[in-house]
C-alpha cells in the first residue's frame, strides 16, 4: 500500500502528554455503577490525573458514559481526553441485562464515513464538544483474521482520510491507531502521517518486542507513543499471585515466573514492582505516557504513588543482568531516556 498524502491543515502539534493516564476498559466498566465511577474519576482528578483514554467498545458506550459525564465539570482545556473509532454500535434486540455493558452490539466499521460517524456518536455520548484524539482501534490479524487486509485498507482509504480531515478542520488535535500488536501498528506509522499510537501491554517489564521495529520506527516518524496496560493486564501490578491476569487470562507458566525473578529483584532494592511495571515504559525516548486502568481510589493512589517511587540506577543493572530486560533497553535514568 503506498502512503497517503500528507495531513490537511496546518502542521500537526505535539500534544503535552501528562506521563500517567486513566483508562476506561474493563476495570472501568466493570466497577460497581456509574456513582462509583464518577467518585473514581473526580478521585483521580484529585490526584493529579489530567489524561483520560475510552472507546465505544468499552461498556459498549458506558465507558464513554461514564467518562463525560464525570469531566464535563472541569475546564475543557485542563485535560487530555482520546477515544476509539472503527467499532460502531447498533441496538441489540436481545440484549438482557448487564451491569458492565449498555443494551448495543459491536459492528466493524473503518470507512470514510462510518469513522465520521462514529466520532459523532462519541460526541454525543461523552456529551463533550471537543476529543483531543481519536485512534483507528484494532486494526489487526487477532481481531479480523482472514478479512485483516481488506479491513486495514478500508481503515486506510477511508477511516484515515476522515481523521484526517477532522485534525485539519480543528476538530481533533491528534490521529493515531490503538492496538495491541506492533507490528500492526508500525504497518500504520510507515502508511501515513499519524501524530500518535497506543500500544497495548507490548513494551512491558515482561514484553519488548516492539524495541525492535516498532518504537525505533515512531522515534525516526515523530510518532508519540501511548503505552497502555504497563501492568499487562495485572500481573504485574499484584505479582506472581494465584489467579494473576496477563492479557486477561489467567497468567502460564513461564510468564509467572518470569513475574516471580523480576519481583525477587524488586524486593532485593526495596522497591514496589508495579513502581518498576510504571517506570521502565516511560524511559523510552518514544514513550510519552502510560495508561492503566483502575477499579478502586486505592488503585489510583498506587498508581500516583508508584510513578514517584526512587529507583535506583543498580535494580535496572540487576534486571539486565539476570537477562530479565534487554540490555538496549533503555531505563529510568539512562542517557537515552527523556527528561521527567
Amino acid at each position: 500500500m503506498t502512503q497517503v498524502g500528507a495531513a490537511a491543515g496546518p502542521p500537526r502539534a505535539k500534544l503535552r502528554w501528562p506521563p500517567l493516564g486513566l483508562g476506561g476498559g474493563n476495570a472501568f466498566v466493570g466497577s460497581a455503577g456509574d456513582r462509583d465511577a464518577a467518585d473514581l474519576l473526580h478521585h483521580a482528578w484529585g490526584r493529579g490525573l489530567r489524561h483520560f483514554d475510552t472507546a465505544p467498545f468499552y461498556g459498549r458506550g458506558l465507558s464513554e458514559h461514564r467518562f463525560g459525564a464525570a469531566l464535563r465539570h472541569y475546564p475543557r482545556d485542563a485535560f487530555l481526553l482520546s477515544t476509539k473509532v472503527g467499532r460502531m454500535l447498533r441496538p441489540a434486540r436481545d440484549s438482557g441485562h448487564a451491569e458492565d455493558r449498555l443494551p448495543f452490539d459491536v459492528v466493524y466499521d473503518y470507512s470514510y464515513d462510518g469513522v465520521m460517524r462514529s466520532f459523532e456518536d462519541s460526541l454525543q455520548r461523552l456529551g463533550l464538544a471537543q476529543i483531543d484524539i481519536a485512534y483507528l482501534h484494532d486494526v489487526s490479524p487477532q481481531w479480523h483474521g482472514d478479512a485483516y487486509e481488506r479491513r486495514f485498507r478500508e481503515a486506510m482509504d477511508g477511516g484515515y482520510r476522515a481523521l484526517r480531515r477532522l485534525r485539519g478542520e480543528g476538530l481533533l488535535r491528534a490521529i493515531g491507531a490503538g492496538i495491541k500488536d506492533y507490528d500492526a501498528l508500525t504497518r500504520f506509522a510507515r502508511a501515513g502521517d499519524f501524530d500518535c499510537t497506543m500500544l497495548a501491554g507490548g513494551y512491558t517489564l515482561l514484553e519488548q518486542g516492539s524495541l525492535a521495529a516498532f518504537l525505533p520506527c515512531c522515534v525516526e516518524r515523530d510518532i508519540d507513543v501511548v503505552l497502555a496496560s504497563p501492568f499487562n493486564s495485572g500481573i504485574l501490578a499484584v505479582g506472581a499471585v494465584e489467579g494473576a491476569s496477563y492479557f486477561y487470562a489467567p497468567a502460564p507458566a513461564p510468564i509467572v515466573e518470569a513475574t516471580r525473578r523480576i519481583e525477587a529483584v524488586c524486593l532485593r532494592h526495596g522497591v514496589p514492582l508495579g513502581a518498576a511495571a510504571l517506570q521502565f515504559p516511560l524511559a523510552h525516548p518514544a514513550i510519552v505516557s502510560v495508561v492503566a486502568g483502575c477499579r478502586t481510589r486505592a488503585e489510583v493512589d498506587a498508581n500516583v504513588h508508584w510513578l514517584e517511587w526512587p529507583i535506583p540506577g543498580a535494580l535496572w543493572d540487576e534486571l539486565k543482568a539476570a537477562a530479565l530486560l534487554p540490555h538496549e533497553a533503555p531505563v529510568p535514568g539512562s542517557a537515552c531516556s527523556p527528561t521527567p
